[in-house]
């Protein structure tokens, strides 16, 4: 019986090290920006910020980061499209040294309304992992389409010019 126990010791001493050899030194930070509306609306523009620093002894070669946007609405839960969203999507850098961070700054424009959450994630090309930071999430209002505000002066103002101008023509054709 114990030999059984010394190699079922030995088997998980292994398997604990190979998990541990796998795992790639990344931490991965993200935070809104304090600037951020704190009720967005359709159209503002919001900033987000990580930070990836490598936590390990050895460099980590070929880092890709990227930022992914996710519609969680019920109903509607979907990955969305950056293209309008945001035009800084992804972030390379070659190397990142022991102890080394990389700082990006994510400026995204809101298009749409509803429930979202932004993460960001990164591989390097030696590794056959992603990582990703914890995920923030946020909400967008609609922005009403016709707003009162700006269509009532013109909605009485371009009739009252046009009325006055047409007065005006008349009474200084009477004179």
């Amino acid at each position: 019986m114990k030999p059984l126990k010394q190699i079922l010791l030995a088997t998980l001493l292994t398997l604990a090290a190979m998990g541990a050899a796998q795992a790639a030194p990344l931490e991965i930070t993200l935070t809104a920006d304090p600037a951020n509306p704190a009720q967005p609306v359709m159209g503002d523009k919001m900033r987000f910020h990580s930070v990836i620093t490598n936590t390990g002894t050895d460099p980590i070669e070929g880092l890709v980061g990227w930022i992914s946007l996710v519609e969680v609405d019920a109903g509607h839960e979907q990955p969305m499209d950056l293209e309008d969203w945001s035009a800084h999507k992804a972030i390379t850098g070659t190397r990142l040294g022991p102890g080394a961070t990389l700082q990006t700054e994510w400026p995204m424009r809101l298009i749409q309304h509803g429930d979202y959450r932004v993460v960001i994630s990164v591989t390097d090309r030696n590794q056959n992992r992603v990582h990703t930071s914890p995920m923030l999430q946020f909400h967008v209002t609609q922005k009403p389409v016709v707003e009162s505000s700006r269509i009532l002066p013109v909605a009485l103002g371009v009739p009252l010019l046009i009325g006055g101008l047409v007065g005006y023509r008349i009474w200084r054709h009477k004179s």
